[in-house]
């Protein structure tokens, strides 16, 4: 049967993985039997993801990436080059410590830059953005812009990933148009007509 994703010849693939139509696999990159990797993926030189690993769909995964046992990336997610996941958070080459996998979650459409590190056992929101060479230590909110080490929330990110600035709680993305809301809750971006105008709604309550 004819395979509806491009694996290059150099990739190895193992036979039990599920791959996603139109899901692109580059050189010299390895994907365990097991693996999910979703549709429209683009997988680059050198990557390799474990056999427990979960990739979404429109995923972007540069080079010398790799995806290990725990780590679970929604849509959208992107992955620069060189960037590391863990998956042990006390390491020992003379301990065995598999059983004691801590999981990593990736939200949808976040943004990891190159050489950044994710230590095992956080959570990255949606859409945030983790700048290159930053180290995460601990869990990130949705649309939180993080950079240094140890990282941090230094501001926020529009899903278009142009930096937004909240005055009053409220935040509209001079790229896009995307409007948004930060609360003790968080950020969430507001849907069209989700507010309305003062004028409507004072006389709502006529």
């Amino acid at each position: 049967m004819e395979k509806d994703y491009f694996v290059h010849p150099t990739a190895v693939v193992g036979e039990a993985a599920k791959i996603g139509a139109g899901t692109k696999i580059w050189h010299f990159s390895h994907v365990m039997s097991g693996a999910q990797v979703g549709e429209n993926c683009v997988i680059g030189q050198n990557v390799f993801i474990s056999s427990k690993a979960i990739v979404g769909n429109n995923i972007k995964i540069q080079n010398n990436v790799s995806v290990f046992d725990g780590v679970i990336l929604e849509d959208g997610v992107f992955c620069g080059p060189s960037m590391v996941f863990t998956n042990v958070f006390n390491p020992r080459s003379f301990i065995s410590r598999m059983k004691e996998l801590r999981k990593t979650v990736v939200r949808k459409g976040a943004t990891l830059g190159a050489n950044s590190t994710v230590v095992c056992g956080n959570t990255i929101g949606q859409y945030a953005f983790v700048g290159a060479g930053c180290v995460v230590t601990k869990d990130h909110p949705d649309y939180a812009l993080v950079y240094g080490n140890p990282g941090k929330v230094r501001g926020w990110v529009c899903e278009c990933a142009e930096e937004i600035t909240f005055r009053s709680g409220k935040a509209t993305c001079k790229a896009c148009g995307k409007k948004y809301k930060k609360d003790r809750n968080g950020v969430r971006r507001i849907e069209i007509g989700e507010e309305q105008s003062p004028g409507k709604k004072e006389r709502s309550k006529d």
